[in-house]
């Protein structure tokens, strides 16, 4: 039997929105997507501000990367518990806590006294983070109509990237004021002031109120968002038919003491049930390799990118990093505007060959950097930076490069240590700040001079270019979207774990990976994985376009191969419309009177 979805006889009634419901429904979306704007707006202006944070409290690489880190940890923690709790609390008081903790944690790092209370904020940031990055997600597809449901889950991805813009842009501006990293990380907590006050009047999700047992309330909320000509009983009606379906069979395999089947924990059931536990390793693999192709490397660490590349000032690195932020808000509203014609499936596949060839071309960059790196000709001052190159010289953590920069190129180059702070030369000629600059002498702490400075920033401006419509925004529209009612909190909660977990290694180890298999070989390594994701993608993503979320399921009842899963037209006298029921549960009809 071939199972689908059924053709609809009519538009859909959850499609019939009138204008002013029309505008609260954008209204929710933008008030809640203030959230994805915090965590566009920390992850942008974290590689400005520790250019400069670095400085003042002389941190290390391990600081350095602590502070990245820690904010990713605490986000993947985060993200476990706000399955149980968007549960339990609803996905409203969620979204609110984490503007809270927006606050606290901005505050907290712009009155940083030293690193560990700038680790401090940094952590409840990344709290703040996971929580909304599993929450918000899934109040805008439960919210919105089906037909708009892509549009206005991949807007907030556009939010969250518009984010980064502001980040870019405010770390610009302030990169030459003293101490302006505070206001750089000081200034997140007035959008999350305004969030705890707007966000608060908005309804809470139709979906989740049903769950939780409030039926006249979802009726309440879908009469606001719907409009008052909308049949909105009919959408309730199958929102309770498949809650209530799935809940008598938990009743009942309890009942006949079954702990594994449809009893024990939700996540127990859904790892049970053959397609929520397909759907599930969708859901995974989509977050794992969005990280894996090494995105936030190049997010977190543009304005090092770009400084390895060659540009000497921090504050000019600064500013081209902004314009990998405005590529990928640029980007993200292109997806934005064909996804519900093109469809998720097409738009990631494309993007996701595109960021792999991109990844290329960057590690590309770097080895003709390498290969015609300026040689050291003057004997080492210390034993630990024997090299015979710059890049040979910047593989040593400890080591900088110092040479003359004359009409005809760099010339009597040395690699010498670097002082605790990380930032100036230990000894020789570059050792003493009267002397740079005069005849052309100049300290490279972390980059070389190169003529080919253009290429890996070329492919960096690319690879965000592609990345950000598909492989950036698809993996969070459509976990969004594939997880039944009675597990979609849970599911998504693990997912969004497993992108913060894979995003804090990823991020963690990137400094370590280049200085064991260069900046180039790093490159190549997260080309190789984003081809192996798009494999994946091609043989386990279905469509989801302008499927109603109770139908879902009915897309990964067909068999994984390499084709593109999608709706049937199909209907068997078993079909039904809410969506199939597990497998692994006794097939049980609902209750008597169940709509």
């Amino acid at each position: 039997m071939t199972v689908g979805v059924p053709p609809a006889a009519s538009k859909p009634a959850e499609d019939s929105v009138g204008g002013g419901q029309r505008a609260l429904t954008y209204l929710l979306t933008l008030l809640s997507a203030v959230s994805y704007l915090l965590f566009g707006y920390d992850t942008g202006v974290v590689s400005g501000a520790l250019l400069l944070v670095r400085e003042d409290f002389q941190l290390s690489d391990l600081w350095h990367s602590s502070i990245v880190s820690v904010a990713v940890g605490a986000a993947g923690l985060a993200a476990l518990a706000a399955g149980p709790l968007a549960d339990r609390a609803g996905r409203k008081p969620v979204i609110l806590g984490a503007a809270l903790l927006f606050v606290g944690g901005a505050l907290a790092m712009a009155l940083a006294a030293g690193p560990w209370s700038l680790l401090a904020g940094r952590l409840l940031v990344g709290l703040a983070i996971g929580l909304s990055s599993t929450t918000v997600p899934i109040y805008i597809s439960e919210a919105a109509p089906a037909a708009a449901r892509g549009t206005l889950v991949t807007a907030m991805t556009c939010v969250g990237t518009l984010g980064t813009v502001v980040a870019g842009v405010t770390s610009g501006a302030l990169s030459g004021v003293h101490e302006g990293w505070r206001w750089m990380f000081g200034l997140s907590a007035v959008p999350a002031t305004l969030q705890l006050i707007g966000f608060g009047l908005m309804p809470e999700s139709p979906r989740s109120l049903v769950a939780r047992g409030h039926d006249e309330a979802a009726r309440d909320v879908l009469r606001r968002i719907r409009g008052p000509g909308a049949n909105v009983d009919t959408e309730l009606a199958a929102i309770q038919s498949d809650f209530t379906a799935q809940e008598a069979l938990r009743q009942t395999a309890e009942a006949a003491g079954d702990g594994g089947g449809c009893g024990g924990t939700v996540l127990a059931r859904a790892v049970r049930d053959p397609i929520v536990r397909r759907a599930l390793v969708t859901g995974c693999c989509l977050q794992l390799f969005q990280q894996l192709s090494g995105v936030n490397t190049v997010i977190y660490y543009s304005a090092s990118i770009i400084t390895m590349a060659g540009v000497r000032d921090p504050s000019t690195a600064i500013w081209l990093s902004s314009v990998v932020n405005a590529l990928s808000l640029l980007s993200k509203l292109a997806g934005l505007a064909v996804v519900e014609r093109a469809g998720r499936r097409r738009i990631l596949l494309s993007s996701t060959a595109g960021s792999a060839a991109a990844l290329v071309l960057l590690g590309v960059g770097f080895q003709l950097s390498a290969a015609r790196s300026a040689p050291v000709s003057l004997a080492p001052l210390a034993a630990a930076c024997r090299a015979a190159t710059c890049d040979a010289c910047q593989q040593f953590d400890s080591c900088g490069f110092c040479f003359q920069d004359l009409p005809g190129g760099p010339a009597n180059g040395s690699c010498v240590p670097l002082t605790a702070a990380n930032s100036s030369a230990a000894l020789g000629r570059c050792a003493e700040p009267a002397a740079l600059g005069l005849d052309g002498l100049t300290w490279a702490p972390d980059w070389c001079p190169t003529d080919y400075a253009w290429l890996p920033i070329t492919g960096m401006f690319l690879y965000i270019t592609m990345f950000s419509p598909g492989l950036g925004a698809m993996p969070w529209t459509i976990t969004a979207e594939i997880f039944p009612l009675w597990a979609r909190s849970r599911c998504n909660a693990v997912t969004t774990a497993v992108n913060w977990c894979s995003n804090l290694v990823v991020s963690q180890t990137f400094l370590v990976l280049i200085a064991a298999v260069t900046r180039q070989g790093a490159f190549f390594l997260f080309s190789g994985l984003t081809v192996m994701g798009w494999a994946v993608f091609y043989v386990t993503v279905p469509e989801t376009k302008g499927v109603p979320l109770e139908r879902i399921g009915t897309l990964f009842t067909e068999p994984v191969g390499l084709h593109a899963p999608r709706p049937s037209n199909k209907v068997g006298p078993e079909q039904d419309p809410t969506g199939p029921r597990p497998a692994a549960c006794p097939q049980l009809e609902p209750p008597a009177g169940t709509p």
